[in-house]
């Protein structure tokens, strides 16, 4: 059995092998997890858990001709996201905690009546060949505070993990365990989460069918989370001080009094 997770919101830690192990698990076990949907070699699960009211969602899918280190790229190369994440507004490498470990912030678009999102995490990675794994998980950085305008959510664990199977096909799983805040309805993050998800996930697909072409133009030979020496060069190093307790964190004051008042007829798939 694996090794409970020892990654802590608000604290920053490098992630062992047993923790990885641990998000491993995740994903590749069905035990006490609800099948919401299944097409298309794509499956959409669901758990509950003891840290919020908000669902564990895991999303599934196998991709023909895209290889693992080629998703794993495209999941990394922060100049490319720009290109294919629709609901990006920002992100910002904030620092580097090691060849493997980094800080950033990463600020999302919702649609109406919902706010806008952002998160700063520490994002952690290992590639294992055949398999990767990249995960993440908040943090506080006093750089970084609440915006106005924004509601500052809260991820407990989220990432990905990639696996080469059989006849060029590789395998994604998106796990994402996380609380957007404010005052919306856990009917409703379930629901959106659940519409989102795939979407996501199909994006990455055909953004990966892209890549190497996009990359060929783009600084080909620049992959920092490859080539640790160009991370740790570019930059700043993470300092302890910069990081502050939860109690500490400056709470976003924006009204959220309308998100309480949706109803299910508020959701259009196309907005997603």
């Amino acid at each position: 059995m694996s090794s409970p997770l020892k990654l802590t919101v608000g604290e920053v830690h490098i992630p062992e092998d047993s923790d990885f192990r641990y998000f491993k698990s995740l994903c590749v076990n069905t035990e006490g997890w609800n099948l919401e949907a299944s097409k298309n070699q794509t499956t959409v699960w669901t758990k509950s858990n003891e840290l919020s009211d908000f669902k564990m969602v895991k999303i599934s899918s196998v991709f023909t001709d895209v290889d693992s280190a080629t998703l794993y790229d495209v999941l990394h190369d922060p100049q490319y996201r720009k290109t294919w994440d629709l609901t990006m507004l920002e992100g910002v490498d904030i620092c580097a905690i090691n060849p493997n470990n980094d800080i950033g912030y990463y600020a999302i678009r919702c649609p109406p009546p919902l706010k806008n999102r952002d998160f700063v995490t520490q994002r952690s990675w290992l590639d294992c060949g055949c398999e990767k794994i990249i995960i993440n998980h908040s943090v506080n950085h006093t750089a970084w505070p609440s915006k106005k305008g924004m509601i500052r959510g809260v991820s407990y664990l989220t990432g990905y993990y990639i696996v080469e199977l059989e006849d060029k096909k590789t395998q994604i799983t998106y796990i994402s365990q996380s609380d957007p805040k404010g005052n919306l309805p856990a009917w409703a993050i379930n629901k959106l989460t659940r519409m989102f998800a795939p979407k996501v996930v199909s994006r990455i697909f055909k953004a990966a069918k892209k890549y190497h072409s996009w990359k060929a133009k783009n600084r080909p030979d620049f992959k920092p989370w490859l080539n640790p020496e160009q991370m740790m060069s570019i930059l700043p190093r993470f300092n302890p001080a910069d990081i502050i307790s939860n109690d500490k964190l400056a709470v976003s004051t924006d009204s959220v009094e309308d998100e309480g008042d949706m109803i299910e007829a508020d959701f259009k798939d196309d907005d997603y």
